[in-house]
């Protein structure tokens, strides 16, 4: 893969907040295959997990980091973590918890 297919936009996604979350296909490779290899086949359920969340929390260490949770089995969920910027935002990361991780109840569906 080249630098220009790396860069590319993998997606962008408006949350029910109103704001977009991108990733690249470079980003998403580093996500899928070194951070978190159990998401390699997931991408769709991190981009439902963004558009259609069960609850959204806001992290109790950064207010500009929103974490999107959807079920996803039984007490399990995929957690699709992202960071606001001024208007936009991209993807940190996204994994499968067993636990809702602390942090201000924001939004729910």
């Amino acid at each position: 893969m080249n630098n220009s297919e790396k860069d590319s936009i993998l997606f962008e996604i408006i949350t029910p907040l109103g704001f977009v979350v991108r990733t690249t296909v470079g980003y998403w490779n580093i996500i899928s295959t070194v951070k978190h290899p159990i998401m390699q086949n997931r991408l769709e359920d991190v981009m439902q997990t963004l558009m259609s969340p069960d609850e959204i929390r806001v992290s109790k260490n950064d207010e500009k980091v929103f974490l999107f949770y959807r079920a996803d089995g039984n007490k399990r969920w995929v957690c699709a973590v992202s960071k606001k910027l001024e208007i936009d935002g991209f993807l940190i990361t996204a994994y499968r918890t067993s636990a809702i991780k602390e942090g201000i109840l924001l939004w729910q569906k």
